[in-house]
């Protein structure tokens, strides 16, 4: 009996793609393993988190043998540890999780390991390593090469490291601020002409940084760049820059690198970024490791993944965004 029409409703997303009776030539033989893998992501409203998704259903779809699902915690990390507590219950074959923040999720994920289910840590770290491997980009990195574009820039700019800077930050605690603004701060410090004139946490939110935007432009008459932990805190920036005829007086830097029209390289290649560092989806990787935790038991993973980022730049963003329309 066909089963084509039914749907796994885990949470308020749930995506299902491997609809089990369906005959066709590339379906599992009847009484082959079948796989659940249950992907927890911090918040799909995000580009970002977006892009993960779309990327990750499709590639799960390549295996007819697995009914992949994903459940969307909306930055809400009670609804994300209730979350996977259900998918815990569901004894999934895998678990991807993406934490909303890293303390908060820590118990919840060391009780899926307890419960024998192998997790994957997906690009936002926990404070104890609770998960079976770890994917993730070096943020480290990448804010030493925003630093580093900043310095050059200001040096063009006036002949001389000097110069005031806004800088927007994600959610406070979460790996990625704190290593973006690390990296970028290590790099700044030995330049004490170059100055934070104001500093504020807008959530990766594109409206919230816009509204902490406008905050910094009414205390300061003079900005020269805007360093944001991600595109659309970037974006929101312009936008509340350009509503007050300022946008040309200052650059605005991002993070993320996404493809398409709306990402940040097009941004690039449009003028309203002048630079953004490619932030791996990690999802590629995600998939390949979990294929082999779910089909070779004596498969080990490392411990830890570290995927590269790219700088992206007006000279190589045409460039770039050929390469991720391929």
């Amino acid at each position: 009996m066909s089963n084509c029409g039914r749907v796994l409703c885990a949470a308020v997303v749930s995506v299902t793609l491997m609809l089990g009776g369906c005959k066709s030539s590339s379906s599992p033989t009847e009484g082959a393993r079948k796989f659940t893998v249950i992907f927890s992501q911090c918040n799909n409203a995000e580009p970002y988190r977006a892009a993960q998704n779309d990327l990750m259903t499709r590639l799960w779809a390549q295996y007819p043998d697995v009914q992949f699902s994903i459940l969307d915690a909306q930055q809400d990390d009670k609804k994300q540890i209730d979350q996977i507590t259900t998918a815990i219950r569901q004894k999934p074959d895998l678990l991807i999780v993406a934490p909303n923040q890293r303390a908060p999720l820590t118990r919840v994920m060391g009780e899926a390991m307890r419960a024998d289910i192998p997790v994957i840590c997906l690009e936002r770290d926990i404070v104890e390593p609770h998960y079976t491997t770890y994917i993730r980009c070096d943020n480290y990195a990448i804010g030493k090469m925003a630093g580093q574009f900043i310095v050059e820039h200001l040096k063009k700019k006036y002949g001389a490291p000097k110069g005031n800077i806004v800088q927007l930050q994600g959610l406070l605690g979460v790996e990625a601020e704190i290593n973006r603004n690390n990296g970028a701060a290590d790099v700044l410090k030995v330049y004490p002409d170059i100055k934070y004139v104001h500093t504020a946490v807008a959530d990766w939110i594109q409206s919230k940084a816009k509204d902490r935007m406008i905050e910094a432009l009414n205390a300061n008459p003079q900005i020269d760049i805007v360093y944001a932990h991600n595109d659309p805190m970037a974006i929101g920036a312009y936008l509340a820059a350009r509503e007050k005829s300022r946008e040309k007086e200052m650059i605005f830097i991002g993070v993320d690198g996404l493809g398409g029209e709306q990402g940040g390289i097009k941004k690039v290649v449009d003028g309203v970024l002048a630079a953004t560092f490619v932030y791996p989806l990690c999802v590629d990787k995600a998939v390949e490791i979990g294929n082999s935790i779910l089909r070779n038991k004596d498969f080990k993973p490392q411990k830890e993944y570290v995927m590269t980022s790219t700088a992206v730049t007006p000279e190589n963003a045409a460039e770039l965004l050929k390469k991720t329309a391929n």
